[in-house]
């Protein structure tokens, strides 16, 4: 149970801002809520089926204590790309099929290298079992894209954007923090190190939130000349 709801947590947060979250915002505008929900939910268990397996695999080559530095890594890195947010580029644009068939390929194809698939592949890898994982990043994308269909019908854009993706970051982050502050070995966990470590974080953060300020005043500046 504690790798079903780590990894349902996990991925409800890696998905907050995910493109395939706006996916789900952008197709609950064209077509029936359950149309949406059912092709997230067909291509999300073939997609992170892939992700358990490959994840799982992982771990009869590489020592779990590595795997689990890696991990925190990881979620440390989705932390930050959740601040990065996505963009999307024409998945929504799918060729015209029956509304569940466009719904369940862009989903598929949007999610083939994403956070939160790779969010899975390192969680696999970190409890080193199957089936609760699978089932618990699957149960987490129905829930975040319910989300994201529930903002895109309802309520719009009463619930600020940067806020849900700041709040899914700093909890990505933390607990990227914690697994390397228990899984590293003692000799490096020092208080230098730590404080090292977070200036790093913040110092990442920054610029992230730089370069994306730069690329969102791109096309402005192009509009006025």
């Amino acid at each position: 149970m504690t790798a079903f709801f780590t990894s349902l947590v996990f991925v409800v947060l890696a998905e907050m801002g995910d493109k395939t979250q706006l996916l789900a915002m952008a197709f609950a505008t064209r077509y029936r809520w359950q149309t949406v929900m059912l092709g997230v939910f067909v291509a999300t268990i073939f997609n992170h089926l892939f992700a358990v397996v490959v994840g799982n695999y992982l771990t009869h080559f590489i020592p779990m204590t590595t795997i689990q530095i890696a991990a925190a890594i990881s979620f440390i890195i989705f932390g930050l790309w959740t601040i990065r947010g996505d963009e999307l580029n024409g998945e929504d644009q799918a060729a015209k099929r029956s509304p569940f068939w466009t719904v369940a390929i862009a989903f598929f194809i949007a999610e083939m290298g994403d956070k939160t698939q790779l969010a899975t592949v390192a969680l696999a890898a970190q409890f080193n079992t199957i089936v609760p994982v699978w089932l618990g990043t699957t149960t987490g994308m129905m829930v975040a894209d319910g989300i994201g269909i529930i903002i895109g019908i309802v309520l719009g854009k009463k619930i600020p954007e940067r806020a849900v993706k700041w709040f899914a970051a700093i909890i990505f982050i933390f607990f990227g923090l914690f697994g390397l502050y228990e899984y590293l070995p003692s000799q490096y966990v020092t208080p230098a190190t730590i404080a090292g470590c977070l200036v790093a974080i913040l110092l990442l953060m920054y610029l992230v939130v730089r370069m994306g300020n730069s690329e969102d005043a791109l096309p402005q500046k192009r509009s006025q000349e």
